[in-house]
């Protein structure tokens, strides 16, 4: 597997996007999973799975 990966995706005419499934792959977003969408108007957007931020804020309940 590789460590990183670079895609485009489409925004469509109701403002979806669909992740890459390389990106989906790799960080094993499957259907149904949430995803937290983390902007600043300077740096950008960003997209993580939220699992990951809920592990991370959270470690005593896994």
């Amino acid at each position: 597997m590789k460590n990183k990966f670079v895609g485009i995706a489409k925004v469509g005419e109701k403002g979806q996007i669909v992740i890459p499934k390389e990106a989906r792959d790799m960080f094993d977003i499957k259907p149904g999973d949430s995803v937290v969408v983390l902007c600043d108007k300077k740096k950008g957007m960003a997209i993580v799975k939220s699992k990951v931020l809920e592990d991370k804020m959270m470690p005593d309940n896994k």
